[in-house]
């Protein structure tokens, strides 16, 4: 049986839930959906910030698991407001832009946190 890595981003759902941020076997990595949460639970303004923020702590998750966002297979984001797809979308290219993953954007109505404006979950291949 092939050896799974475990990432955690120190996230407070991760404990509470029992889920990683991101698990890596072999040459393939799996991130949960991220949402902009820091460390200590508090939630920036904006879905912008949020996206961010997200993006952030999935690219330090792949760092820890040896993978690039340049090695993205798949992404996927759930916006409560799908009318800032295009603000979100430049970040998105910022993030995945070289690999040009499938890309998934859908309105969702909310969140585990109502503060939520986004989640991101991406699939990497071959990474390292």
């Amino acid at each position: 049986m092939p050896e799974r890595q475990r990432i955690s981003s120190g996230g407070p759902w991760e404990d509470r839930i029992g889920y990683s941020r991101a698990v890596r076997v072999d040459d393939h990595v799996w991130v949960s959906g991220t949402t902009g949460t820091h460390p200590d639970g508090t939630i920036p303004d904006g879905t912008y910030a949020q996206t961010r923020l997200a993006l952030a702590t999935i690219e330090a998750a792949l760092r820890e698991a040896g993978a690039t966002s340049d090695e993205a297979v798949r992404v996927r984001m759930f916006a409560t407001d799908i009318e800032e797809w295009q603000a979100v979308g430049v970040l998105l290219n910022e993030h995945f832009g070289r690999a040009k993953p499938v890309i998934t954007m859908t309105q969702v109505t909310r969140s585990i946190d109502p503060k939520h404006r986004i989640e991101v979950e991406a699939v990497i291949g071959s990474a390292g």
